[in-house]
């Protein structure tokens, strides 16, 4: 005789079995939340309260709707010179970006309609130092403005070409009042040395009636290069209001150009305070002609936002001769080291360490300090004897590496790159360059890049990826920089004009094409930055899309990359960045690799997450990029969990 129990079986099996067979249940409705700047909010956070998408439902994104710039059919082989960097904004109800040829769009948040373009007309034929980036825009609603009157609500963008516009937010169209008819150029009265050698790649800034512009300028060409000054104008007309020249400070005798802001600033409006992160002077690989104090290059500056007058600085590092730029938006937020909130800003570097500092004085929050590092420069050089560290978080990337380190699928390969970093000079970081040839890891590109980190303030976690690959940087005598120009077609090399020597840059590669340093090759770390501790790290992204097949053999090994993380109020972590085709989501409690989202093309971008009518998206810019020759594209794409009726 069957008992009820037995007979219930095959019920439940079938009920089973129609249960996972189901889609998930569509999420409830969520609060509306908003992305209104290029990092979130104005002091560059990157995190989102938005919790509709879980660490539980994140398996069922799907994509939801997608956007193209239309620039892949419209610039040609342009496209090869292109980085689709962009974050979105979202604010006054519509989503605005910006592609990497100055095209701007508002579309509709929920579908992607494009409600409007704007289109600057940026030449596609000029050679810039990042070839053609913009990273996004800025939104700023006019409080002396009427409702709906013409402009009171703009989007101002900055071009490649250095011209900085007022756009109305709601029509496109160029504000009159503001410039010459919604344009002010920039780079007026600068003197370049070749057209493309000044541009403007990242979103300005909105502080205190002012819209602030940095600029990426040439690097390694010559000592006698230009001053990477920052403008600010006011909001309503265009008219100058101030300038800032981080070289401005520099000793008497010092000469040198460059120290720009390239990297996207932020903004404490409360405080009236605009932080820059300062690049280094030129040229990069020596600094023999500014000997000295270099003013407030190579650091982390708050700036008075209504008189640009410098609040104070501190520098990242002294006298960098190794191109070691901050390259990231200083992350404003309140930092609960040692059990005691402060106001603090946050700045990850391209060294792969992370400073720590009051948003008030610019003192660390977490202690600082000077080591020593290798000596011996070249001649005409004098290196600093000591460099800046911080006591937490340690190191994110490895800052050195031995002959016996070298990678190689093979004794083959592996012999061939145990000999290439057995044959340069190699101390650990800060090893001078020199005309043996000198490692440089991390190398030049990060550690950390201009992706920064993105914080969860209620967690106290900051979440970061780096890349780790070695360079070679070796000085050449100024007589023979065109003869070794000619013997290396497709080498890096650059003059340093006026320097003894030029410079020669090379990522070390394997005869197989692999780095020769050890995997991972690209990390997301997760900080708790009340202790400093490194909560987890994992591996980022694989080689499927440089070496198709490979990573079956390879793995997960994590590969460089560029872009940064985002998080959410749910624990999530959403990052592209690794040079692979994809958008990825982590446990941000775990670093547990929850779900990936295939894209159209290279996902080398910071994503950004909003709730709309009810329904959270996150969105990426798929283009590519063309410093790692990712897979091109123009494509925006939206991901978001089903609704009830599918969609």
């Amino acid at each position: 005789m069957t008992s009820m129990r037995t007979a219930r079986l095959p019920l439940l099996a079938s009920l089973l079995a129609l249960a996972a067979c189901s889609p998930p249940p569509a999420p409830p409705p969520a609060p509306d939340v908003g992305w209104a700047h290029y990092g979130s909010d104005a002091g560059g956070t990157r995190f989102s309260p938005a919790a509709q998408i879980t660490p539980a439902n994140v398996r069922g994104l799907k994509v939801a709707w997608t956007w193209s710039t239309g620039e892949m059919a419209a610039k040609g082989e342009a496209m090869e010179r292109a980085s689709f960097e962009a974050t979105p904004i979202l604010a006054g109800g519509r989503l605005y970006l910006c592609s990497p040829f100055n095209l701007v769009a508002a579309l509709d948040p929920g579908t992607g309609r494009p409600l409007w373009r704007f289109d600057p007309k940026v030449d596609p034929h000029v050679n810039y130092p990042n070839d053609y980036v913009c990273r996004g825009v800025t939104y700023w609603r006019d409080p002396q403005a009427p409702a709906n009157a013409p402009c009171a609500e703009r989007i101002f963008t900055a071009t490649n070409d250095r011209r900085l516009f007022a756009l109305d937010a709601a029509s496109g169209r160029p504000c009159p009042g503001f410039g010459a008819g919604g344009v002010v150029d920039v780079g007026a009265g600068v003197r370049l040395a070749r057209p493309g050698a000044m541009q403007i790649t990242s979103a300005p800034v909105v502080a205190r009636g002012v819209v602030v512009v940095g600029s990426s300028i040439d690097d390694n060409q010559r000592i006698d290069e230009v001053r990477g000054t920052v403008r600010a104008y006011d909001l309503r007309t265009g008219a100058p209001r101030w300038s800032f020249d981080p070289l401005a400070a520099a000793d008497p005798g010092v000469k040198a150009g460059a120290a720009n802001v390239w990297a996207p600033m932020s903004v404490d409006e409360a405080r009236g305070l605009t932080f820059l992160p300062t690049s280094s002077p030129s040229p990069d690989f020596w600094g023999g002609a500014r000997l000295g104090s270099e003013g407030q290059a190579n650091s982390v500056v708050a700036l008075d936002a209504e008189t640009g007058r410098p609040a104070w600085s501190f520098a990242t590092i002294h006298h960098d001769v190794w191109d070691y730029d901050v390259p990231a938006q200083p992350t404003l937020a309140d930092v609960a080291w040692g059990g005691r909130a402060t106001p603090a800003v946050i700045q990850p570097t391209k060294q792969g360490l992370i400073f720590t500092l009051a948003r008030d004085d610019g003192r660390p929050v977490i202690p600082v300090e000077e080591r020593p590092v290798p000596q011996g420069a070249a001649p005409g050089e004098r290196l600093s004897p000591t460099q800046p560290f911080p006591l937490a978080p340690r190191p994110l990337t490895p800052i050195r590496v031995t002959a016996d380190d070298a990678y190689g699928l093979t004794p083959w390969d592996r012999g061939a790159c145990r000999r290439l970093i057995a044959g340069a000079r190699n101390e650990g970081i800060y090893t001078p360059p020199s005309t043996q040839g000198t490692i440089l890891h991390p190398f030049t590109g990060g550690g950390v890049n201009w992706g920064g980190l993105a914080f969860d303030p209620g967690r106290q976690v900051a979440f970061v990826n780096t890349s780790s690959l070695l360079h070679r940087v070796t000085l050449i005598p100024a007589e023979r920089v065109a003869a070794e120009r000619a013997a290396n077609p497709g080498v890096e090399i650059s003059a340093q004009a006026g320097a003894p020597y030029g410079m020669r840059r090379e990522v070390l590669l394997s005869p197989l094409g692999l780095p020769c340093n050890k995997p991972p090759w690209g990390r997301l770390h997760a900080v708790d930055m009340r202790t400093g501790e490194v909560l987890w790290e994992v591996p980022l992204g694989t080689t499927r899309d440089l070496a198709p097949g490979s990573q079956l053999l390879l793995g997960t090994v994590g590969v460089p990359g560029f872009g940064g993380p985002m998080a959410t109020g749910s624990g999530l972590v959403f990052i592209g960045a690794a040079v692979d085709n994809y958008l990825r989501a982590f446990d941000g409690r775990t670093g547990k690799e929850l779900w990936k989202g295939r894209l159209p093309a290279g996902g080398q971008a910071t994503p950004m997450t909003y709730v709309w009518k009810g329904r959270q998206y996150v969105v990426i810019a798929a283009g590519g990029h063309s410093k790692s020759d990712t897979k091109r594209g123009d494509t925006l794409v939206a991901f978001a969990l089903p609704t009830a009726d599918g969609g």
